[in-house]
């Protein structure tokens, strides 16, 4: 179903459906692509990155600016920046740092270089149209020869047990970025909760701390935490 189409439907302007998709896809009664909204199946549908960047803003917006705390003291030190809308927010809390921002994300790249003092580094490989963010061979032996002092993830799902993406070249990338940082912080808003996808790129012993909202479930935060996870809420 397309926003064009409900609009017409329902004699509605599209402001209104695409205000009341958002609100379905938050509360995972739907999934958000491009251009409109298709009901949630056993088929793995990964909405795009235009369609995340317009879903939760708010609470992604919170999410970052508490994440901007945890930036090395040092505006020398080195970052790495995975893909995703919710990561994509910090990139406006990176001014005054000047050391290397890494990304396998040419929009986040792009966002970064607003900040004329850093270093920012492109990762090699094929962009997925999907989530904009390069993946394959390249991009994981590009990450596995970096050891950055903090790298921030997203996902799309999390639960007791780890974090997970549907594709596993994505996963790919992740689990590299994860294994090769001092630090390891996930930003996620409370939407993801409970969902889990095709691959596992992170256990919860594997991230130290997790940024989400608070409507993340009590339960699930005390099981995080349970893990070692310090749990922040925005």
């Amino acid at each position: 179903m397309t926003v064009t189409a409900l609009s017409a439907e329902f004699a509605v302007t599209t402001e209104t459906v695409r205000r009341d998709l958002d609100q379905l896809a938050g509360e995972r009664r739907l999934v958000r692509v491009h251009g409109g909204a298709v009901p949630p199946s056993t088929t793995e549908v990964e909405p795009d990155l235009d369609a995340r960047r317009i879903t939760n803003v708010e609470a992604k917006r919170r999410i970052a600016r508490v994440a901007a705390r945890l930036l090395p003291e040092d505006p020398r030190a080195a970052v790495m920046l995975d893909a995703g809308s919710t990561v994509g927010e910090l990139v406006a809390h990176l001014s005054g740092r000047r050391g290397p921002v890494i990304t396998h994300a040419p929009a986040i790249a792009q966002g970064a270089l607003a900040h004329t003092d850093l270093e920012v580094h492109v990762l090699p490989g094929r962009v997925r149209p999907t989530t904009q963010a390069a993946v394959g061979a390249a991009t994981v032996e590009a990450v596995r020869a970096l050891h950055p002092g903090l790298v921030v993830l997203g996902c799309n799902g999390l639960d007791g047990t780890g974090f997970t993406t549907p594709d596993p070249d994505e996963a790919a990338v992740k689990a590299a970025m994860v294994r090769g940082a001092a630090r390891r912080v996930m930003l996620a808003d409370s939407s993801k909760a409970g969902a889990r996808h095709l691959v596992t790129f992170a256990t919860t012993e594997e991230i130290d701390t997790l940024v989400t909202d608070e409507d993340l479930p009590a339960e699930l935060a005390a099981e995080l935490e349970d893990a070692g996870i310090e749990v922040l809420r925005a």
